[in-house]
């Protein structure tokens, strides 16, 4: 996923300890003062790697289920029966639970700040939630009901499951917690990679019906396994009747008066527009060149691509200033939406494509730590709060690009567009993924500029 750490300003391993465990104190009056020396060690040990271990095995059932929607999508529109239906309405199915998943971190995360003894069940009820939603999608016929459930109810359910645990990384790592945050954050490019293969397997043998019961029981186990992994490191804090908790909404958010944050905000926005509608209509597009299996190996390479580039991007960001490296990044990703998507015509060029794109504009989102830092200046304690903030709005542009994408993607395939640029209809889409990329680029200036002006 997408959902990066956040790296907060510590000095050593045990200085963070030392300071999370004060604020546990603090917070619950009535407990004794928390030994730290009976705490399990940061960084190390076997419940710190259980939880990294657990963390990803959630990141790669929650993630990596919502980067394969292409392969569903591809399936519901040429199969009963939702073939008849609009492409916009069927990829409103994924595309609604992915903003949903990005969106509601904000507020999973303000609510667990007020609540923090109600992580775990907060994660037993996404669990259900999302389990339920899912089986029950596989008795719909109506693409309205499976834009309610597959899309809405899982949506919820999954941001439930997964989002405690970008709450509790800090907790459990401090000097190696780009390490753990790398091991976890790979689970999206592991089921992005895995899943597309295997849910073409099972639509292909038992249907989408079956696939979705099967999926959900499935993931149901696994995630039930590894939400008994998922723990506080330090007691959580436990609040009597009547006692007061921290406020909901922070009563100064500084970060707010920052040009680094609205400028890295637009930027944001504009990558989000730009990736989406690839990831969603790539397999589409592979299906009409080649064919469905083509089109599942494509979307697999997509996906994986998008590891590659966040571990290279997070390491580069480490060396030269961020904002020059998103330049990069975007701009990569443009020519190669305007010159090898653009006139594809064989598998080797779209191959290539999903290379370069999944991993410059995939692993986009490791800058995401940085500027998060930037954004949240003498504040960062801020920083967590900021991070979300881009995730929200990254959840609206994944429903705004692959609506505008379809609704050019229709106009496109009306004319009957198959010439040497932009086939299938797909010209105009690929025309508006590229432009956002170059309005990304220039955005990376804008925040060039805020960095330098905000020291």
């Amino acid at each position: 996923m997408e959902l990066e750490g956040i790296e907060l300003r510590n000095n050593s391993s045990a200085t963070a300890s030392t300071i999370i465990d004060q604020q546990v104190a603090a917070i619950d009056s009535n407990a004794e003062l928390v030994n730290a020396q009976s705490l399990p060690p940061v960084d190390q040990g076997r419940k710190a790697w259980t939880f990294c271990l657990c963390a990803f095995l959630l990141e790669t059932l929650v993630w990596g289920f919502g980067f394969s929607y292409g392969i569903f999508q591809d399936y519901y529109t040429s199969h009963p029966p939702f073939n008849t239906q609009s492409p916009i309405a069927v990829a409103a199915v994924g595309t609604t639970a992915l903003a949903i998943q990005y969106g509601e971190g904000l507020l999973l995360s303000l609510f667990l700040q007020r609540y923090p003894d109600l992580l775990k069940a907060t994660m037993w009820v996404g669990l259900a939630l999302s389990t339920i939603c899912l089986f029950l999608s596989s008795f719909v016929s109506q693409i309205w009901s499976l834009i309610l459930l597959q899309g809405v109810g899982f949506g919820i359910g999954g941001g439930m499951l997964y989002m405690p645990v970008i709450n509790l990384l800090s907790e459990w790592f401090v000097q190696r917690r780009g390490l753990a945050g790398g091991i976890i954050f790979a689970g999206s490019g592991v089921g992005g990679f895995a899943f597309p293969l295997m849910v073409n397997a099972l639509l292909g043998k038992v249907g989408f019906r079956w696939t979705l019961r099967i999926w959900a029981l499935g993931s149901a186990i696994l995630a039930g396994l590894a939400i008994l992994g998922i723990n506080h490191r330090t007691p959580a804090p436990k609040f009597r009747r009547g006692q007061r908790r921290p406020r909901f909404i922070p009563p100064q958010m500084h970060f707010l008066k920052r040009g680094v944050f609205w400028t890295f905000s637009t930027t944001t926005i504009l990558q989000a527009l730009s990736y989406f509608p690839v990831s969603l209509y790539i397999a589409m597009f592979t299906t009409k060149l080649s064919s469905p299996l083509s089109a599942t190996i494509v979307l697999s390479i997509f996906n994986s691509s998008g590891v590659v580039g966040q571990i290279l991007i997070g390491h580069l960001s480490d060396i030269v200033p961020y904002p020059w490296v998103m330049f990069v990044s975007a701009m990569g990703s443009a020519l190669s939406a305007f010159l090898l998507w653009g006139f594809a015509d064989s598998l080797t060029r779209v191959f290539t494509f999903a290379i370069i794109f999944g991993g410059l504009s995939g692993g986009f989102s490791s800058v995401w730590p940085a500027a998060a830092s930037d954004s949240a200046g003498r504040y960062p304690e801020q920083a967590t709060i900021t991070f979300t903030c881009f995730a929200f709005l990254k959840g609206i542009a994944a429903v705004i690009g692959p609506i505008l994408s379809g609704v050019l993607l229709q106009a496109g395939q009306s004319f009957g567009n198959n010439g040497s640029y932009g086939k299938f209809g797909f010209g105009s889409v690929e025309l508006f993924v590229g432009s956002c990329a170059v309005a990304t680029g220039i955005g990376s200036l804008f925040v060039a500029v805020a960095r330098n002006r905000a020291r």
